[in-house]
This record gives structure tokens, sequence and C-alpha cells, in this order.
């Protein structure tokens, strides 16, 4: 394995999905043509070399940290110039980090930290910006005419330790003097509400206080919003917020209380500086039950004030619109939310019956429809369920007639146009649910099964990296990730995936005894980190749980093809496939590098000529 020192640098486009639908051909056109006549001559004019092209973004490699960030500000300021005469929301804008760091080098690719730590300087990068690291400005020192302007240390994502950042600035100062920091627009962390009405029951009702809280927040285009799943690794703990803002990368913290008792709600939030630790704001709210919404709506508008955010007119009608004028429904749709994400079959079916009652007392309630789309997407594709497609597609088209922009719903339709194999349609309504909710763990995780049945591996775990970024506490993503790292060559990310699902796996197993799926998870972790007794164990276990379910059936096949065990593993993929008529196995068999070691086996040909016949191409 060869490594060396290399300067990286890599950017990618702000604002593609939007770019993309609005004008598809456009953007296609516009990309093709920045990347032949500006992107690939700079790279050459300073001696580096492309390592490859994904979609909207790019990764090279230069000799010099001089060259590399010569190269960085050669391309901004040749995009600034280009875009100077073109509208706003038609232009192409790049973001792009600059980092020096240690590679590995395979073929023609690099992969290792000092990529990963470029790929995040990128993106908190500004549009038409460059970030870099302390040593990339030390090494540039004085030999080009640039100011750097430090931005202090940031934890980047999925870096284990906080990096100092600095931006490259790109206009000429008008006096000797530095100029000031520029203001980016503020993060916040929502944390979990603390329930404060002495009963655990009413937990739900404090945690959909505070989602709803962060779902408005997330509307308002000049606030960045740390996600749901994040901030409630928070729930029940101590913490301080300063701990948190630095952790989250957040300035902003807002914390608060529900006390729900009979036909009344006290709510108290309290805002914070999480640099300094001073309080901003602070307010306490008595009121009726069914003034629930109203109180969310203040305390948006309050943090909004505080903060100095613009609100534009559509942001401002899309946070005082009521989901609905039924609190009692209200009530039971957060009770259905909670049992959603708990992400087990039995609470799939739970939440399904609070989301019906719902709409039972309210029939236009948009989310309640979306949420029953969802639970069945989830119960579909995950744990087989005997859904009809036709029921997802309808129930989720229900929820957009009455409210176009729900994130959940435009999921639910594309896990059910997957399943149907129109992936052109599925994967354009994935991507519409990513563009109205970047922060959705169920867009990511459902959007990258189809992706893998498509062969699009490499999308598929940008796909599930970003799911784990979103809920690191959910075993899932790491657990389909290692076979894919595997399938793309980078062993040292197969390895790290599966000692983080051996880890999520056991906290889950406490959690939900009564579910094979971490279990079985855990066993094909335990694998790739060579600990096959213990694999055994789990796999023991996983089948004392649930010994019909496909799934489970399907990836107890892949333990014993990779412990060598093959008529065994083909025993247990035949059942699968004459027991089930889900199209997607014959997508998952031909890609999953799990069964690799069966692909050279007599038994195999045999088995493709059953997936043929049980499941033809059309």
């Amino acid at each position: 394995m060869e490594r060396r020192l290399t300067a990286i640098l890599a950017a990618d486009v702000v604002g593609y999905s939007r770019l993309m639908e609005r004008d598809e051909a456009g953007t296609l056109a516009q990309l093709k043509e920045v990347r032949c006549e500006i992107v690939e001559g700079k790279i050459a004019e300073h001696q580096g070399r492309i390592v490859k092209l994904t979609g909207d973004g790019i990764l090279a490699e230069f000799p010099s940290v001089v060259s590399a960030v010569a190269c960085a500000v050669g391309l901004q300021r040749a995009m600034q110039t280009r875009t100077a005469s073109m509208p706003d929301d038609r232009s192409i804008q790049f973001r792009v980090g600059v980092n020096l760091g240690d590679v590995i080098v395979e073929g023609d690719d690099i992969y290792g930290d000092g990529v990963n730590v470029a790929a995040r300087l990128e993106s908190v990068a500004a549009p038409g910006g460059i970030a870099v690291t302390q040593s990339v400005r030390d090494q540039v020192g004085n030999r080009l005419d640039l100011i750097f302007e430090d931005r202090g240390e940031q934890q980047l994502k999925n870096i284990e330790k906080p990096i100092r950042v600095y931006h490259v600035l790109l206009e000429e100062p008008e006096s000797d003097a530095m100029p000031p920091k520029k203001q980016e627009k503020p993060s916040i962390a929502v944390l979990p509400f603390t329930n404060m009405s002495g009963d655990p029951e009413q937990e739900y009702f404090s945690d959909g206080i505070t989602e709803d809280i962060i779902t408005d927040l997330s509307k308002i285009s000049g606030l960045s919003v740390i996600a749901r799943n994040t901030s409630f690794t928070y729930k029940g703990k101590a913490v301080k917020a300063q701990t948190v803002g630095k952790e989250l990368g957040a300035n902003f913290i807002l914390q608060g209380s529900v006390r729900k008792a009979g036909a009344r709600v006290r709510v108290t939030g309290q805002l914070v500086n999480s640099n300094d630790g001073t309080h901003i704001w602070a307010e306490r709210f008595d009121r009726d039950l069914t003034d629930i919404f109203a109180i969310q709506d203040e305390i948006t508008r309050a943090i909004v004030e505080q903060l100095k955010v613009k609100l534009l007119p559509q942001e401002k009608k899309s946070i005082e619109q009521a989901p609905t004028d039924n609190v009692e429904a209200y009530t039971y749709y957060l009770r259905g939310r909670d049992f959603l994400y708990r992400y087990s079959k039995r609470y799939f079916e739970l939440a399904r019956r609070m989301f019906t009652k719902a709409i039972e007392l309210d029939p236009n309630y948009a989310r309640a429809y979306a949420g029953i789309a969802d639970c069945d997407a989830f119960l579909y594709m995950v744990y087989q369920v005997d859904v009809p497609l036709g029921g997802i597609l309808d129930t989720a088209a229900k929820a957009l007639a009455l409210e176009s922009n729900l994130a959940e719903a435009h999921t639910a339709r594309g896990v059910a146009l997957a399943a149907a194999r129109k992936f052109d349609e599925a994967n354009a309504e994935f991507e519409r649910a990513l563009t109205l909710d970047p922060n959705s763990f169920e867009a990511h995780f459902l959007y990258a099964r189809p992706a893998f049945m498509q062969g699009k591996i490499a999308r598929a775990v940008e796909l599930l990296e970003r799911a784990a970024e979103i809920n690191p506490a959910d075993f899932k993503p790491p657990a389909l990730l290692i076979q894919m790292y595997r399938s793309l060559g980078r062993d040292s990310e197969t390895k790290a995936a599966a000692r983080k699902t051996v880890e999520l796996a056991e906290r889950e197993l406490v959690l939900h005894p009564e579910d094979p799926r971490p279990a079985i998870a855990g066993a094909l972790a335990l694998l790739e980190l060579g600990e096959k007794d213990r694999a055994k164990e789990w796999t023991t276990r996983a089948q004392a749980i649930e010994e019909e379910d496909p799934i489970c059936v399907y990836n107890i096949a892949c333990v014993n093809g990779r412990l060598g065990e093959f008529d065994a593993a083909f025993d247990l993929l035949d059942r699968v496939i004459r027991s089930s008529d889900r199209q997607f196995w014959k997508d998952w068999i031909e890609n999953d590098s799990d069964l690799d070691r069966l692909r050279n086996h007599p038994r195999y040909p045999q088995l493709v000529a059953l997936l043929n016949e049980r499941f033809p191409r059309t």
C-alpha cells in the first residue's frame, strides 16, 4: 500500500440540486463548459492532477501547497468573472477546500484522512470561497499575495479533532488594516425540551414540540440548523451550552421545557450564546393547549429577532401555517412520530395506528398521511411486509395534494416507485425530498438502497454517510456501509464501519431485544473484524429471535458465505428467492460483496438461473 504527503483540493457546486431541479439540461451543459474552459485549464496550469469528478464535485492533487492554493484562487476568480453578469439563481459557484495531508494511493485514486479533511473544509467554505487548514496557511506564508482570515478551531463533521480553519480573502483590501470578519449565517442547535409533566408517558409531547421548532427554524434560509437526530443525542444528559456548541459547531443553543396538564400547557425557552454562555433571550408561556402552535410560532419569531435574521415572505407564510386546527389530532400525530423514530416493525405498526387516528380527527392533516406512507414504505422495504405499492403511492399523493413540500411524502413515493423498478421517477422523488429536507435521515437511508440496487455504489455510500451523520446512534447506515466500502476497496473505512456497527448494534439489542436485525448486522461486522466465534454467537441469537423474516434469512446466508459454509448459504438464498416476490433481490444479490465468495461456486449459476426465472428483466 503506497502512502504519500500531498496537497489536496476538493470542490463542489453550491446548490447543485436546486440548479438541477430548475434546469437540468442547462445546468449539466453549464457545468461541462466550466470544467472544460476553466477547471481543467487551471489545474493543468498549476501542475495539478484531476483525481476524479463526482457529479458536481472535483478532487485534485498538486505537487505543492502553493500550487494548490494558487489554483484555487485562480479558479474562483475566473468563476467570479464568468458569472458576474448572470442571475444568481442560474449561475454555478464552487466551494473549495485545500488541505495538506497523508493519503493512500490505489491506482489513480487517493483515499484517507487527507482527502476527508479537504472535503470537510470545502463544506464550510463560503459560496465562491476557499477554506484551508493552518498547515496550508503556514506553508504558503508570504509566497502568494493573499490574506488569510483566521476562523478559529472548528469541529468538522466526522473529523475527530478540531481543526483551525482559514478563509482566503479573494478581494483586495481597501486599506492596510485587516478587513472585518465576514458574517456567515448563524448556526443553532435545539436541544430536546425537558418533559416537566411528571409523567414519562408525556415524553412524546415535549419531543414533538422540540422537533416542530427545529422544522420551523429549518425553513429559514438565513439560519443553519443542526439536524434533529444529532440534537437528540443529548436527550436526558446534563450538558453545558458551550460544550454542545463546540461539539456541534453551533453558535447558539435553544433549551426549554414543557409541562402539559389537562387542557393547559407551560412552555419555557432560553437562547444561549454557546461561545460565552450568555443568555440572549428567555420566555415562559402559560396557555391553553389549543395555543400550542402559537407558542411554537412565537419562539421561532423570538429567535429570528434576536439573531437579526431576515425572514423571507414565503418563509414567514410557511411558519405561520399551522399543520392542523385539531389539537387532539396533533397529539396523536406526535405519538405516531415518536413510535416511527424507534425503527422496529412493531413500532411502525403502532405509529401507523396513531397517524390513522389523527386523520380520523382531521381528514385534511397532510403530515399524518405522510406518516402513514412513511410507515408503509419502511414496512415494505425493510421488513418485507405485504403492503400494496399502489397504496403507498396513493397515500403519499394525498399528503402532497394537501401540502406539496412534505419531504417524507416524496421519500415514500420514491420507495414505492423504486420497488416498482421505476428508478428514474424514484430518483427524482428522493432528490426532491433531499432538497426539501437536507437533514432527513429517512430520505438518505431509504434512497441508498435503490441506489445500490442500480449499481450506483458510490452514490449509495454518500447517502449512507450522510444518514450516519444525521443519526449517529443508528446501527443501520454503518452496517450497510461495510460491504459498500469493501466493494470500493476502501479497507480502512470498512474496518471503521464494522467497529461502529458492533458498538451501535450492542446498544440497540439492549433497547430492543425483540429485533433480530442488530444481531445479524453485528455478526457480519464481527466477521469483518475477524471475530468468527462471536459472529456465530450473534447469528444464533438472531435465529432465535426470528427465523422467517426474509432479510434476516438473507443476512444469515451472507454470514454462512463469509464463513465458507457454502451449501448452507445457497440453501438459505434459495429459500429467500422462492418465498418472496420482491424484485430487488436480484439487484441486491448481484451487487452484494458479502456474497463474493459464492460467485465462483458450482451452485452459483443455478442461483442466477432461479433469479432470472423468478424475476425476469422487464
